[in-house]
């Protein structure tokens, strides 16, 4: 453990598993102090104690007003302020613009876009108070370039790059840094569910594996360290980007 976060606070939404778990450890690690938000409470209690008394833990629905504003209160009043916010909570229905349903539509843009802009909207005043802060959103890759059957989920995903895009620009004079990081395929529950789901799971690993120039698919472990320096003040002039951390995917 080291000190490159030290006296920093910030949340982590969908903290319960995978990317946002392996954020709220590596951000932990690095002395932040750390909200974990999630559905799932048995999830995000295990790891607020796994992590001590740097983390504690609320169990909300992120696309819920309330429920932001309680996760805040929270914040407020056990740790005292906000530095830093990421995004991470998500939602992926496979499918092309004519398989989609409206309500899997609604659900992709609910979760990954429109809750992404309440608790940015909610952050904003706790780190305009604080002189500044960091806001960090997980797009992907798929908000950037598109692929088959991510019709919904792409089309999400470019929305939050343009929303961190857009914030950057309106909040910077304010020393609020918004960023985001797009991974490529990265080994889930979420993305072992969609592999499950395939008529020939094996075949799929083998084509996305071979898609990434570096020879494997990423962890959420990958993830973390961008993480924690897009919250350090090491990235005090970077803003506004969309930082793909991908093993060479987008190179092809």
């Amino acid at each position: 453990m080291t000190n490159r976060l030290k006296g920093k606070i910030g949340i982590v939404t969908g903290a319960g598993s995978g990317i946002g778990h392996a954020c709220a450890i590596a951000l932990a690690n690095q002395g932040a102090r750390v909200v974990l938000v999630g559905r799932r409470h048995d999830r995000i209690a295990e790891l607020a104690a796994k992590i001590g008394d740097a983390a504690f833990s609320v169990a909300a629905d992120v696309t819920n007003p309330a429920d932001v504003e309680r996760v805040f209160d929270g914040t407020l009043k056990r740790f005292g302020g906000l530095n830093f916010l990421v995004n991470n909570a998500g939602k992926l229905h496979p499918g092309t613009a004519e398989q989609i349903t409206e309500e899997q539509w609604a659900q992709t843009f609910d979760v990954n876009v429109r809750a992404v802009w309440l608790l940015s909207r909610a952050a904003l005043a706790f780190m305009r108070k604080g002189g500044g802060g960091s806001i960090i959103n997980i797009a992907s890759v798929l908000g950037i370039v598109g692929a088959r059957n991510r019709a919904a989920y792409a089309a999400s995903k470019g929305a939050v790059v343009l929303l961190t895009k857009s914030m950057a620009i309106d909040h910077g004079p304010e020393k609020i840094r918004v960023n985001a990081i797009c991974p490529s395929f990265v080994e889930t529950e979420l993305t072992a569910q969609i592999l499950a789901q395939a008529p020939d799971p094996g075949t799929i690993r083998r084509e996305r594996t071979a898609a990434h120039p570096i020879g494997r698919l990423g962890t959420p472990d990958d993830i973390g360290g961008l993480a924690v320096y897009l919250a350090s003040d090491e990235s005090a002039w970077v803003t506004g980007a969309a930082l793909p951390i991908d093993g060479g995917y987008l190179a092809g």
